[in-house]
């Protein structure tokens, strides 16, 4: 059986709209019967894969999710520019442009390998997530057209790759509907984070004054408008199979160990990123729970199926959490075969123990 790689985590953010609906008000779902704040599985994957101590730890092994490869392929092709240097938005020209008819049409075949494109263009109607390798091998098809001028070639458009070194990919998945063979199953499963306790959103009404009004003919406000909000103690579960994340990613070991450490770090560091000029809502985790095992990975969710209305949120928060897996223990067995914990609510454990316990191999 696989081996799972659990994260049982607390983190308290004060006002704040961390992740917003439709309506621009913070998300909520009703856990227990009572309203509680929601941040989406995809905001924290997101935020975490484009945090600094993924970017730094895995550089290289990124890939990039987009709509628009073609549109680049097709800026490069018809300016003469680097299609690397494109991408990363710092491209000078530097050979002859192709004809921006063909270069549209070249663009286009390119781009139809991983995807359905929009009418006469080579934007994607849906984002294609792609691997370092995929834009590797794109990047030297672009070259290569630009300098013959030559339309690519049926066995140059054999771009996509089943094994790649993209640790997003291999620990969030992709689906390719045209391409189905190679679509990569997520090894990590994230589920959404909800407060412990109930919440009710407030509203913040502000005002922008206009630096230059004298207040001699108009003593208003330039600008009045409305914002919701709220605060709360987040209780977030991840999961990793060890083995799928491993199989993703070629056999690499190393590779695998580097991500799993990785992604630790970001999910007590980094937070959506949601009105953070407005709020400032930075926060790091006061408590993360990690578990190894072969067992059937369960989440401790149900610790707060009643809102918890202690004095101490806190450090209730972590009791419960703590009784519930005893308890869950007692009843089906041991869910794992080691664990590790932080609590800098008590001052206990050290964020280096868990990153060194999740990440052995």
């Amino acid at each position: 059986m696989s081996e799972f790689i659990q994260f049982h985590v607390l983190t308290a953010y004060p006002p704040s709209n961390l992740n917003r609906d439709d309506l621009g008000k913070p998300k909520t779902a009703v856990v227990g019967g009572s309203q509680r704040l929601r941040v989406s599985s995809q905001s924290l994957k997101r935020a975490w894969r484009k945090s600094s101590f993924f970017q730094e730890a895995l550089a290289g092994h990124i890939g990039i999710r987009t709509k628009e490869i073609g549109v680049r392929v097709e800026e490069a092709l018809a300016n003469g520019k680097d299609f690397q240097a494109v991408l990363e938005g710092k491209a000078d020209e530097v050979r002859e442009p192709v004809d921006a008819k063909k270069a549209k049409e070249y663009s286009i075949e390119i781009a139809k390998v991983f995807g359905k494109c929009k009418k006469d263009s080579p934007e994607h109607e849906q984002m294609v997530h792609y691997s370092p390798e995929e834009i590797v091998v794109i990047g030297n098809l672009v070259a290569r057209i630009a300098e013959s001028g030559q339309p690519p070639e049926e066995k140059e458009l054999d771009l996509l790759r089943s094994e790649h070194t993209g640790v997003d990919i291999a620990m969030f998945g992709r689906m390719l509907a045209n391409s189905p063979a190679y679509n990569t199953e997520a090894a990590v499963q994230v589920a959404h984070g909800i407060t412990v306790h109930d919440v009710t959103l407030e509203d913040d009404y502000f005002t922008a004054v206009d630096d230059l009004n004298t207040g001699i003919e108009n003593v208003g406000a330039a600008h009045i408008g409305e914002l919701e909000f709220a605060s709360g103690l987040f209780y977030q579960y991840i999961c990793i199979n060890r083995d799928l994340l491993v199989e993703n990613l070629g056999g690499d070991e190393e590779l695998a160990s580097k991500a799993i450490r990785a992604l630790a770090e970001a999910v007590v560091k980094v937070g959506p990123s949601g009105k953070q000029n407005s709020f400032a809502s930075r926060a790091y985790a006061s408590y993360m729970l990690a578990e190894r095992g072969t067992q059937q990975p369960r989440a401790l969710s149900v610790a707060y199926l009643k809102a918890v209305k202690d004095a101490d949120v806190l450090g209730a928060s972590i009791s419960r959490l703590k009784e519930t897996r005893e308890k869950m223990d007692a009843v089906y067995g041991p869910c794992n075969a080691g664990c590790e914990e932080m609590d800098a609510h008590a001052g206990t454990g050290s964020l280096d123990a868990v990153l060194d316990f999740v990440s052995a191999r």
